[in-house]
Protein backbone atom coordinates (compact mmCIF):
# COMPACT_ATOMS: atom_id res chain seq x y z
CA UNK A 1 0.00 0.00 0.00
CA UNK A 2 1.11 3.65 -0.88
CA UNK A 3 -0.19 6.94 0.60
CA UNK A 4 0.92 10.44 0.40
CA UNK A 5 0.53 12.30 3.19
CA UNK A 6 1.12 16.00 3.81
CA UNK A 7 3.65 15.44 6.78
CA UNK A 8 3.20 19.02 8.61
CA UNK A 9 -0.95 18.56 9.10
CA UNK A 10 -0.24 14.55 9.42
CA UNK A 11 -3.27 14.77 6.44
CA UNK A 12 -3.19 11.67 4.31
CA UNK A 13 -3.91 12.82 0.35
CA UNK A 14 -5.02 9.71 -0.57
CA UNK A 15 -3.47 5.68 -1.16
CA UNK A 16 -2.07 4.10 -4.63
CA UNK A 17 -1.13 0.52 -5.93
CA UNK A 18 2.35 1.69 -6.98
CA UNK A 19 5.14 4.53 -5.74
CA UNK A 20 4.39 5.65 -9.74
CA UNK A 21 1.19 6.44 -9.76
CA UNK A 22 2.02 8.58 -6.24
CA UNK A 23 4.77 10.35 -7.92
CA UNK A 24 2.22 10.71 -11.08
CA UNK A 25 -0.37 12.68 -8.27
CA UNK A 26 2.36 15.15 -6.68
CA UNK A 27 3.03 16.06 -10.71
CA UNK A 28 -0.34 17.03 -10.95
CA UNK A 29 -0.39 19.03 -8.08
CA UNK A 30 2.75 20.94 -8.64
CA UNK A 31 1.10 22.19 -11.49
CA UNK A 32 -1.65 23.61 -8.87
CA UNK A 33 -0.93 27.41 -6.95
CA UNK A 34 -0.10 26.97 -3.55
CA UNK A 35 -3.16 28.31 -2.73
CA UNK A 36 -5.49 26.32 -4.20
CA UNK A 37 -7.09 22.93 -3.30
CA UNK A 38 -5.62 20.44 -3.11
CA UNK A 39 -2.58 22.24 -2.15
CA UNK A 40 -3.84 25.07 -0.14
CA UNK A 41 -3.02 24.04 3.90
CA UNK A 42 -5.94 23.46 5.95
CA UNK A 43 -4.87 25.77 9.25
CA UNK A 44 -5.72 28.97 10.01
CA UNK A 45 -2.32 30.22 8.67
CA UNK A 46 -2.46 29.09 5.63
CA UNK A 47 -1.14 32.26 3.86
CA UNK A 48 2.25 31.37 5.31
CA UNK A 49 2.08 27.76 5.82
CA UNK A 50 2.45 24.73 3.02
CA UNK A 51 2.43 21.63 2.20
CA UNK A 52 5.06 19.03 2.88
CA UNK A 53 4.12 14.95 0.78
CA UNK A 54 5.84 12.35 1.58
CA UNK A 55 5.41 8.82 0.14
CA UNK A 56 4.41 6.07 2.07
CA UNK A 57 4.80 2.52 1.88
CA UNK A 58 3.10 0.00 4.26
CA UNK A 59 3.15 -3.31 4.45
CA UNK A 60 -1.12 -3.75 4.78
CA UNK A 61 -0.79 -7.33 5.28
CA UNK A 62 -1.65 -7.23 8.88
CA UNK A 63 -3.29 -4.92 11.19
CA UNK A 64 -2.62 -2.41 12.16
CA UNK A 65 -0.05 -1.68 8.99
CA UNK A 66 3.59 -1.95 9.35
CA UNK A 67 5.48 1.58 8.01
CA UNK A 68 8.23 -0.19 5.39
CA UNK A 69 9.28 3.50 4.26
CA UNK A 70 8.73 7.05 4.22
CA UNK A 71 10.34 9.03 1.03
CA UNK A 72 10.28 13.31 1.19
CA UNK A 73 9.00 13.93 -1.87
CA UNK A 74 7.59 17.36 -2.33
CA UNK A 75 6.65 20.67 -0.79
CA UNK A 76 4.43 23.38 -2.15
CA UNK A 77 4.44 26.98 -0.34
CA UNK A 78 3.73 30.32 -1.21
CA UNK A 79 7.68 30.75 -1.75
CA UNK A 80 8.59 27.78 -3.74
CA UNK A 81 8.26 24.10 -5.28
CA UNK A 82 11.01 21.77 -3.51
CA UNK A 83 11.28 18.49 -5.47
CA UNK A 84 13.24 16.11 -2.93
CA UNK A 85 12.80 12.80 -5.24
CA UNK A 86 14.67 11.88 -8.53
CA UNK A 87 13.55 10.03 -11.22
CA UNK A 88 15.24 7.85 -13.99
CA UNK A 89 14.58 8.71 -17.61
CA UNK A 90 11.56 5.75 -17.56
CA UNK A 91 10.22 7.64 -14.44
CA UNK A 92 11.57 5.18 -11.97
CA UNK A 93 12.19 6.69 -8.21
CA UNK A 94 16.11 7.05 -7.91
CA UNK A 95 16.67 6.36 -4.03
CA UNK A 96 20.16 6.62 -2.06
CA UNK A 97 19.24 3.48 0.03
Amino acid sequence: MITIEDEIHAESQGSFLTIKDAILELEKRSKIPWNETPNQAPCTSWETCGRYYEIIEYDDTSTPWKELRRIPALEISSNDITWYIKLDEEGNLLLDL
